[in-house]
Formats: C-alpha cells, structure tokens, sequence
C-alpha cells in the first residue's frame, strides 16, 4: 500500500509572526514543486507541538482554486493558479 508522508523539518524563530513568516517564504519557494501542498504548512512552538498555526489561508473559493494569502489575512481571498499535477 502506499500513502502519504509528511516532512518535518525544524527551524527556529523567534516567535510566532516570524515564524509563520519563515513558513510562507519556504512554502513560496518550493511551490513550483508539484508534491508541495502549501494549504498545509504549520508552524508550532517546540514544547508545544500539538498546537499548530496554519500559515496560509487556503480557503477553497466558488471556482474550486484556493486562496493564496496568509491565514489571518483581513483582504478579500485570492486564487492560487490552478492545482499542477503530479508526473
């Protein structure tokens, strides 16, 4: 059977907003990969880690895309482009 599997790769910040914000630049950078779900990026703190922040909205919106902003973003939702596939 296959399924799926989660990296977890532990960086330090020094608090929550930077660390939300260390999370979208990562997400944003290896977006291009098709494997890279960026509606799934959370952070958390060290000792806490049950307690997880999502970083990026990635609310499903009428047209089927998702929005793109950050996850307590006060704006109207904004589409990502449509949802790549895996080779």
């Amino acid at each position: 059977m296959t399924g799926r599997y989660v990296i977890h790769l532990p960086v330090r910040a020094p608090d929550l907003a930077r660390a939300k914000m260390l999370g979208r630049t990562a997400g944003r950078s290896l977006g291009f990969l098709a494997v890279v779900e960026l509606g799934g990026i959370t952070v958390s703190a060290e000792d806490d880690q049950c307690v997880r922040h999502w970083v990026f909205c990635d609310r499903k919106l009428d047209d089927g895309r998702r929005c793109v902003l950050r996850a307590d973003h006060l704006t109207p939702c904004t589409a990502r482009l449509p949802e790549r596939r895996s080779r």
